[in-house]
């Protein structure tokens, strides 16, 4: 099988720019990976990413891909899949919002709720059906720890990322047993740029922990990865907070 023991000779990232996964990538052409296309907007920064991947000895193309236009998702995602069997798709962009700002402006909060959500369920309806059609190969799906439960600090992002959590899960149910895997990944504060100027929360990781920890998930064909793991833990004991205390809680 080609995407065996976590080791995919391809791989399709949708959110070409992504820190997480360019550095999942990376982690992966050092080991078998040699195919390797971004999705994203076209821009300098896709450019370069793509330049940077190829420098390490993979072939590396670039699709034009926009997660707020569904309605080219399906023709534009599938003709990657046309061009050769993908063994790995990698679900990694987002947006994380203002929340102070978009809960006074609609229109920006319904854009991360499409971004998050609507464009992550139509890219991954398609990709998971392409993967099912070639009968195997795996759908790694970035979540977060937000999404466990919404917290007044950023419930717009956390309500959005709860969404892709549960149709991700649901998905990998309904693939149970077709010879795609769908895996899960929550991770907790990641230290990028699109987190830098935030205040850090505790048990902070870093992009390359995350793809670490992507790797060793394939390996196990876990269905689910938290990073870092104790925030499994931490997550269990949040959830039964009684909702007065946690709305005093400094989170």
């Amino acid at each position: 099988m080609k995407d065996a023991f976590g080791a995919p000779q391809s791989l399709l990232v949708l959110g070409g720019t992504s820190e997480i996964g360019l550095a999942t990538a990376r982690r992966l052409i050092a080991r078998r990976t040699r195919t390797v296309w971004l999705a994203g907007r076209p821009s300098p920064a896709l450019t370069a990413a793509a330049d940077s991947l190829r420098a390490l000895g993979a072939d590396v193309r670039t699709v034009p891909f926009d997660a707020l236009d569904t309605e080219s998702h399906e023709e534009r995602l599938g003709k990657i899949f046309t061009e050769g069997d993908i063994d790995m798709v990698l679900l990694a962009f987002g947006v994380l919002g203002d929340q102070a700002r978009d809960e006074s402006d609609p229109v920006a909060a319904v854009r991360v709720a499409q971004t998050n959500y609507t464009g992550a369920v139509s890219a991954g309806l398609v990709c998971a059906g392409a993967l099912q059609a070639q009968g195997h190969g795996s759908l790694v799906v970035l979540s977060s720890v937000a999404g466990e439960r919404a917290r007044r600090a950023d419930f717009i992002y956390g309500s959005s990322k709860a969404g892709l959590d549960a149709f991700a899960q649901g998905l990998g149910d309904a693939l149970h047993g077709t010879g795609v895997h769908v895996m899960v990944v929550r991770p907790g504060f990641v230290r990028s740029k699109m987190t830098a100027g935030r205040a850090e929360a505790p048990l902070a990781t870093t992009p390359e922990a995350v793809a670490t920890a992507i790797e060793l998930g394939l390996r196990r064909r876990s269905e689910t990865v938290w990073v870092p793991g104790a925030l499994r833990m931490v997550m269990a004991a949040v959830r039964h907070v009684p909702r007065g205390l946690f709305r005093r809680l400094p989170v």
